[in-house]
This record gives structure tokens, C-alpha cells and sequence, in this order.
């Protein structure tokens, strides 16, 4: 067995002699003879095992850099071959669903925005989707805001699948991948701060709604954006599609069929590599996305190479639908982003002082002004919140990883009784061990880069 974590046999008796490399060192435990690899050393590891017919159990990870994530992989491996692969979660836990259970309807937005990192507004809005449900308020949203939800969503797809392509690029060596993707992806990021204030961890989405109007010169920069992501999203399509480096990584790695998608849940783009068109935004569409021109992209070659080119060519897609959404939004000026019923509607008239902090003080004179009626009711949904008649929903929303639903259920009162969430990271990082056994220990990196999992979605 070989235990990669230097800590193993750190202090050990036989370290402390003179010439012996502390951190290189190997011991007896219960379960065989254990070598800590700390790198120039494998072929000798290797063959001591061989020799004494030992199996070799690796643990890759939980360091970030090198395995997507805070991800242990413990592998066992004959020579180069991977003849088990188990996944080792729950180094990112936070204990978000058990904290919204503490917490008002709306306040639970700022929880679950933090759960998937790299695509927060899909969990606001699948959260957001199932509370309006119970309160049977789906038909009342306003136009505007639901066109806010698309604009953003697609933007946070592009913005994910660029840190997808990045990382997995890096940890191919494809470094150029790496550097582009990161600088596409503050595009991203600078639209989402101008828009809601913040990169990420945005709490925009709320349920009857958004949070605020888009500020002035906001719809110039959406269209800057398409403009240049036009001219920018060929140069990863120059580096990589027929990379013979490139292909040679990634085509036929990683292999699962549409049987094995189904039976493991598998969604997203790695469903959608076997030639399957399966796609929510399509199949039950939300939010309004059936009025939206936009193609379900699949590939046939159900391999890393497939869930690369998928990831690709959704892109163009999303930003199909962000031209759209922008153009609608020209025609809505004015028009309100919270529903009209103050007992439900978040305030949604937040402004940015001249100081640069907020509120301005227009906005509280305009609610000081009011009758003292409405201003205990403004204090009251701020403090207290709303209630949400007894039942339980889910309404589920297709993410850059694939179904992302939140199973919201209320005893009736101000807070969740209970939200659980069913993130695609956590489904599909199954499909690990039926992508890597058989292949190339150099073969693991690709195969479950080409998953995609964010851990903060895998252990919430």
C-alpha cells in the first residue's frame, strides 16, 4: 500500500537517521507495508511492491491543484493501470442545509448561492423557483425579472464552463487554456459585479424576483460583452479541437455510454456526450425558456473529448440567449423586478449612495415617508420574513453540470423546514470509478476533469 501523504510517517524512529530522507520513508500497519512517495522515488517503490507481491493503493489528493477540487481519489493499481477507484468527499463540508433551517425564506438564498461556487445563480434560482411554488406565486413574477434570471444564468454558464476548460486544460499542461479561460472569465465576473454588486456569492435571487434593477449603462456592457466573447471563444476551438496533443488526452478517455448515464443519474454534459439531447431548459422548461431560440447541443462520442466540445459549443448557445434577453430588456425599462405583493416582495428599490454606500438616502426617506403602517411592514419582512403555506416542492434547473434541484418543504412556518438539494457535482463524481478503472493512471486527471465536479456542491 502507498500512502502519499507525507504526514504518514513524519517522526518515525528510522527518519531521524543521518541520510535517510525524513519524508521517504515506509512502515508496517494492519493493512500491509506502507511507502510515502514524495517524488524521484516511484520506480523503487514500485518495484519493492512488485517484488514483495503487494498491492498499490494511491491517494491523489485532497490537495486542490491537482484533482479539481478538494477531491481524494484513493486508487488501487497494478503498474500503471487503475484497478480501483473509490472517491473520498466531505473535506468541503459546511453544513449549508442544516443551516437554513435557521434561517428565513430569503435569507436561505444566501446560503445556497455558496454551495455550487462556480455557478451560484442556478442555486438561488432553483431554491428561489421551489419557495414560489408553495406560495403559488410562479404566474405573478414579473417579465423583467425573469428575463434578469435567464441574462444571468447564461452568463454564469459561459463563466463555469470557462473554468471548466481552464482547469482541465492545466492539469493536462495545456497552460495557454488555463490563462485565456481565467481572462474570458472576468468578463464574466465584472458583469455580475456590475449587475448585483458582487463576483460571486451574489444573493440576487430572491423569491418573487431579484434584488434590484439593473443599473444604468448596464444593458451597453451586456452587449460589449457578446461582442467581444464573438471574437474571443474561436481561439479555444483554434487550440484544442484538432490539437493532436490535445485529442490524443482526451479522445476515448474516460468512456460512458448512455446505459451507464442513466444508471448512475448522470446528467449535464456528460449525458448529453452519448448522443443524448436530454436538456430542462428544453424537456420542462422554467423561467421562460421556451420562448427562447437556442440549439440543445450532443455529441456522439460519450468520452472526455465529447463533454469538451459540448462545454464549447454551449457557449455560442448561451450567448444566443443573452442577445435575446438583452434586446427584451431594452423594451422593459422601468418595468418592476419584484412581485407586487409587499407581504412576499423583498424591497427592491435598493440604491448606491453618492458615497458609494448603500442605501441612498432618497430610498430611505421614500420608506421613512410612508405611513407608519408600512413601515412596521418593511420592518417586519426584513426581521421576520414571510410564511409559506404547509407542502413541499422541487423544481429543478439545468445547470453547467447538469439537473440541479432544490427539495424545499415548509410545516407552514417563517423558515424551511427543510431544503435538500440534488447537485449534479455530487451524481456524476459517481461515474468516477466507471471512467477510470481499467485506464492509465495518467488517464484519472482527465477523466474526472471532464466531470466537472465542484466540491462545494458535492458535500454542501
Amino acid at each position: 500500500m502507498v500512502d502519499t501523504t507525507a504526514e504518514a510517517t513524519a517522526g518515525r524512529g528510522e527518519a531521524s537517521r543521518p541520510g535517510i530522507d525524513p519524508y521517504a520513508t515506509e512502515h508496517e500497519t494492519s493493512q500491509g507495508r506502507v511507502f510515502t512517495v514524495t517524488g524521484q522515488d516511484w520506480d523503487s517503490v514500485v518495484s519493492g511492491a512488485v517484488d514483495a507481491e503487494e498491492r498499490i493503493v494511491v491517494n491523489m489528493g485532497p490537495q486542490h491543484p491537482s484533482t479539481h477540487g478538494v477531491l481524494r481519489l484513493i486508487l488501487e493499481l497494478e503498474g500503471e493501470t487503475v484497478t480501483e477507484c473509490r472517491c473520498g468527499i466531505g473535506y468541503l463540508h459546511t453544513g449549508i442545509e442544516k443551516n437554513m433551517e435557521y434561517r428565513s425564506w430569503v435569507q436561505g438564498v444566501t446560503f445556497c448561492t455558496r454551495m455550487d461556487y462556480l455557478s451560484p445563480f442556478y442555486n438561488e434560482a432553483t431554491y428561489c423557483f421551489g419557495v414560489e411554488r408553495l406560495l403559488d406565486i410562479e404566474g405573478q413574477i414579473p417579465e423583467k425579472a425573469q428575463v434578469m434570471r435567464v441574462l444571468l444564468m447564461e452568463i454564469n454558464r459561459i463563466s463555469s464552463h470557462l473554468v471548466a476548460i481552464a482547469t482541465g486544460g492545466m492539469e493536462i499542461g495545456a497552460l495557454t487554456v488555463m490563462t485565456i479561460g481565467f481572462r474570458e472569465r472576468e468578463l464574466c465576473l465584472d458583469l455580475f459585479e456590475l449587475i448585483t454588486g458582487l463576483r460571486m456569492n451574489h444573493g440576487f435571487i430572491r423569491p418573487g424576483g431579484v434584488a434590484q434593477d439593473l443599473p444604468p449603462g448596464a444593458l451597453e456592457k451586456v452587449h460589449e460583452f457578446i461582442k467581444l466573447m464573438k471574437k474571443r471563444l474561436p481561439e479555444y476551438a483554434d487550440l484544442c479541437n484538432q490539437n493532436p496533443i490535445f485529442r490524443a488526452r482526451l479522445v476515448d478517455v474516460g468512456y460512458l455510454d448512455l446505459a451507464g448515464c442513466l444508471a448512475l443519474g448522470c446528467s449535464g454534459p456528460v449525458l448529453r456526450a452519448t448522443g443524448y439531447d436530454w436538456d430542462l431548459r428544453r424537456k420542462q422548461p422554467y423561467c421562460g425558456y421556451e420562448d427562447y431560440d437556442f440549439d440543445v447541443i450532443t455529441w456522439d462520442t460519450a468520452d472526455s473529448y465529447g463533454r469538451f466540445r459540448i462545454r464549447l459549443a454551449e457557449m455560442w448557445e448561451s450567448l444566443k440567449i443573452i442577445d435575446q434577453c438583452a434586446d427584451r430588456l431594452q423594451d422593459l425599462e422601468g418595468a418592476p423586478v419584484m412581485i407586487g405583493d409587499k407581504k412576499i416582495g423583498w424591497p427592491a428599490q435598493l440604491a448606491v449612495g453618492a458615497d458609494g454606500m448603500g442605501n441612498s438616502l432618497d430610498h430611505i426617506r421614500h420608506i421613512m415617508g410612508e405611513s407608519m403602517e408600512a413601515l412596521i411592514h418593511h420592518f417586519k419582512i426584513v426581521t421576520e420574513g414571510f410564511r409559506v403555506p404547509i407542502g413541499q416542492a422541487y423544481v429543478p434547473v439545468e445547470s453547467p453540470r447538469g439537473e440541479l434541484g432544490a427539495h424545499v418543504v415548509s410545516d407552514g412556518g417563517t423558515r424551511p423546514y427543510r431544503a435538500h438539494f440534488r447537485d449534479p457535482s455530487f451524481v456524476n463524481l459517481q461515474a468516477a470509478p466507471a471512467l477510470c478503472e481499467g485506464g492509465l493512471l495518467a488517464d484519472v486527471i482527465v477523466s474526472v476533469a471532464s466531470l466537472d465536479p465542484v466540491m462545494g456542491g458535492v458535500d454542501r
